[in-house]
């Protein structure tokens, strides 16, 4: 008796359903179908809401080139932030055996050079890029825009082996979009003013090796553009335009005007807010004999300069 109830209600359910279809079949005939966005026209869309992620923007200059004076006058832009003289692999600051290591509460790789058990390069580096992305994230919220100056001096003209560790330029570009720039002064002013400064930290402290070694930081910058101080500063507003241009930046003349209140490390060499051309210094006889030597000329040559 129970058996037959329950198949009289399954039986009654079934048929409300098949006449709940029948309806909605028939209603359905007399309706217009909405036609659906092609897949084409859906990936379409999807392309023109999609925002690129914000690149580093990344300078590279060796030591007494020029570069403090342009990148003075990047930071001057309307909401640029500078991080100047930057490498997380430098081994220049790190303090010699029985040294006691430099006060740095704020910086975590130098206190992981100075830890009392070996960290190797990678622990560096995947603590400089994850530093380097809330930089990023967090300025791009606030409509601000990083550049960062890095510090090839440490890599190709401190004395280490150059070939052994990647470039700054590498470390960035492995892991997020880059926008870089190089920016050169003739060989034989940046090694006058290397040598007056004291910073010649190689050996052979000769021009030769000083151009064997600017060849080789070249060679790993070859994929950016390059601009000379030159060039600079006989035409500062078409070059500071031309590098907001690479570097994706608003372009503001002004920003030329208020370099003298700018501060960021590295500014040891010109002084004055003036940008112009300065006379060479004396070369010394030791050094205008070699100014005809093989690397010399040809790093010349490459850089469109008169040996």
């Amino acid at each position: 008796m129970a058996s037959d109830i329950t198949t009289d209600v399954l039986a009654g359910e079934l048929a409300d359903a098949l006449a709940m279809l029948e309806d909605y079949r028939q209603d359905g005939a007399n309706a217009v179908a909405e036609p659906l966005p092609s897949l084409l026209e859906q990936c379409q869309a999807l392309c023109e809401d999609f925002t690129p992620p914000e690149p580093v923007r990344s300078l590279h200059h060796l030591a007494c080139s020029g570069g403090t004076l342009i990148s003075k006058c990047i930071a001057a832009l309307p909401n640029v932030v500078l991080l100047s003289e930057i490498d997380p692999l430098s081994r220049m600051e790190v303090a010699n055996l029985g040294e006691k290591p430099k006060f740095a509460p704020t910086d975590v790789i130098h206190a992981l050079n100075h830890a009392n058990r070996k960290v190797d390069d990678e622990i560096r580096i995947a603590a400089f890029r994850a530093s380097i992305d809330s930089v990023l994230t967090g300025l791009e919220r606030r409509g601000m825009r990083m550049v960062l100056r890095d510090h090839p001096h440490s890599q190709f003209h401190a004395g280490a082996d150059h070939t052994a560790r990647p470039t700054v330029l590498e470390i960035l570009s492995a892991a997020f979009p880059t926008l870089s720039l190089v920016s050169v002064r003739h060989p034989l002013d940046a090694y006058l003013a290397l040598a007056n400064n004291g910073w010649i930290g190689f050996e052979p402290d000769t021009l030769e090796e000083y151009s064997l070694r600017t060849m080789a930081f070249l060679n790993r910058h070859e994929s950016s553009p390059l601009i000379k101080y030159e060039q600079f500063i006989a035409d500062p507003e078409g070059q500071l335009e031309r590098i907001c241009e690479i570097l994706s930046l608003p372009y503001e003349p002004l920003a030329l005007d208020m370099i003298g209140a700018v501060r960021i490390s590295g500014d040891s060499g010109r002084s004055s807010p003036i940008i112009g051309a300065r006379p060479r210094r004396p070369v010394p006889e030791a050094v205008e004999s070699q100014r005809s030597s093989e690397a010399y000329t040809i790093l010349c040559d490459k850089l469109d300069y008169e040996p």
